[in-house]
């Protein structure tokens, strides 16, 4: 049973977290409240947007997860307790989008066969296929129609030849409308929608000509299309699809197109319409990888190189720059802040504005290395495989012995002084010096910035890109591969470039750098725990 003095403790408790809680809710402030409202009104601003673009494309997932988020940042911020989650939710939201669902995406794409000819899903594939094999009927009758535009994008107000209004767009086959404004017999004007005036319709005239609305679901009933935005006629397709027997057939050959499982309407003799649709190959990707010659072979001679460019480029730079920092840290060296100086003037030009410099020195018809100081000779520095990777390792000792120096200064200027003495004392030479003592203890500091460097240079694509672009190019190789391609920039090029861009193949490529990657650190990581008993 409380006593009294029991009861007034407990009130004065209370007193003492009310008037905790009302000093925290003061501290804050009415200006920094203020902040919070407008910064919170612009994160919802922009989620409120999403939200609308999403149930557009008809993403209820994303949408569902946008939401969510959006719900417990505003949950979080607005509360008065989670004072550690107002400083962590940003870092998470940020590390989620820009790293985590990345490599997620990434991973996912390369267990499909996205790339081009098969970039959408199926109903989109038909109805690109549908819309490619258009043309006009020869009797249509003529619709009186008005441009119009909503947040979905351009869309015909259609008046037909018995006065009947209709609305629709791209996505959205026609749907009637009785609340049309009627000139002249023809909607100009509908809630929901605005109307482009003459100038805007010859402005986007491009936009207009390629524009076509559906007359229903059914993609065989054809669609309208207008030549001048004012009047538009009936156009069919020449392609039949068939949906119970998933089946597109060719009307004026015959031929019918089955869906067989490959992402593309396909005949029996193997001949595909396209665009196809994204599906998942499951490891077909990687299988391709490592069964087809023509990519198997690219892919294992640019693995390679790729792991001799970086241990080269890594091993080269360190080296240059841990002797030139040998040399500038002894006491007797005269100006040696003005060296210091010079041998740093590389690190501080742009990488890729270097690449391109030393892209016109190296050059083998106008470049300053052939013409002047070798004479007028034309050597394929750039052109030749061999001398191709000779340049580009030669290159990027250039751009790299620079950092390596001025981690080498620091790591030298942090070792103890006495230790040198003592070891000269006790009439150790220079040489042993430098092996038993000076580079072990420079291994303990530098060892993960070297690991690091490794990891930089395996993935050093502005320098292949500016210098040779990869080149030249292997000409038995299925995928666009050159001689000095490393494994980043061929997957920028198998992604990006030429007329087949495979995006799935890519994301299978860029899976297997991040194995490989991944496995080279874990394993100089632990080899480098031996250095830590130095200390």
């Amino acid at each position: 049973m409380s006593t009294p003095r029991d009861e007034a403790i407990i009130k004065q408790s209370r007193r003492s977290q009310s008037a905790a809680r009302i000093a925290e809710a003061a501290s804050v402030g009415l200006r920094m409240l203020l902040i919070k409202i407008a910064l919170l009104g612009i994160v919802d601003a922009i989620a409120v947007y999403a939200l609308l673009v999403l149930f557009l494309d008809e993403q209820w997932l994303v949408a569902a997860l946008v939401a969510i988020v959006t719900i417990v940042v505003n949950w979080i911020y607005f509360s008065r307790r989670h004072l550690p989650a107002k400083y962590l939710t940003p870092g998470v939201i940020f590390l989620v989008v820009f790293q985590i669902f990345v490599v997620g995406y990434t991973a996912y794409i390369g267990f499909t066969n996205y790339g081009t000819g098969h970039n959408s899903d199926k109903s989109q594939a038909v109805d690109a296929l549908m819309s490619s094999a258009l043309e006009r009927v020869p009797d249509s009758p003529t619709y009186g129609v008005t441009v119009v535009e909503n947040i979905a994008g351009l869309g015909l107000l259609v008046t037909d030849p018995e006065g009947d209004v209709s609305v629709g767009g791209t996505d959205a086959p026609l749907e009637r409308v009785k609340s049309a404004e009627m000139e002249a017999g023809k909607a100009v004007a509908v809630d929901g929608y605005t109307s482009l005036s003459f100038a805007d319709v010859l402005a986007r005239q491009g936009e207009i000509a390629a524009l076509r609305v559906p007359f229903s679901d059914d993609p065989n009933d054809g669609a309208l299309r207008t030549p001048d935005g004012s009047s538009a006629y009936v156009y069919t397709s020449t392609l039949i699809y068939d949906e119970q027997a998933d089946t597109m057939t060719d009307a004026q050959t015959g031929t019918v197109y089955q869906d067989n499982g490959t992402g593309a309407f396909t005949t029996e003799d193997g001949d595909a319409l396209l665009p196809g649709w994204r599906i998942n190959v499951g490891l077909d990707n990687f299988a391709r990888a490592f069964s087809e010659d023509s990519i198997r072979n690219p892919l294992i001679n640019v693995t390679i190189w790729t792991i001799v460019f970086a241990f080269l480029s890594v091993a080269t730079t360190f080296f240059l720059g841990l002797f030139l920092a040998l040399v500038f840290n002894d006491l007797r060296m005269k100006g040696r802040k003005f060296y210091r100086i010079a041998m740093i003037l590389p690190y501080a030009f742009p990488a890729f504005l270097s690449a391109l410099v030393w892209a016109g020195l190296l050059s083998e018809s106008f470049g300053f290395i052939n013409q002047v100081l070798l004479g007028g000779a034309e050597i394929p520095w750039l052109t030749d495989p061999t001398l191709a990777k000779a340049s580009i390792l030669f290159v990027n000792l250039w751009l790299g012995f620079p950092y390596m120096f001025l981690v080498c200064t620091g790591a030298l200027q942090s070792i103890p002084g006495d230790i040198v003495e003592a070891a000269t004392v006790d009439g150790a030479k220079p040489w042993a010096i430098f092996r038993l003592i000076k580079l072990p203890l420079l291994l303990v500091t530098l060892a993960p910035i070297l690991i690091s460097s490794f990891a930089f240079n395996f993935n050093n694509f502005n320098l292949i890109y500016m210098l040779t672009g990869g080149g030249p190019r292997d000409p038995l190789a299925s995928v666009n591969v050159g001689s000095t391609d490393i494994l980043i920039s061929m997957v920028y090029k198998v992604a990006f470039t030429g007329q087949l861009r495979d995006y799935g193949l890519a994301s299978a490529f860029t899976i297997i750098i991040f194995v490989i990657v991944a496995t080279i650190s874990i394993v100089s990581f632990k080899k480098t725990k031996a250095l830590e008993e130095l200390n």
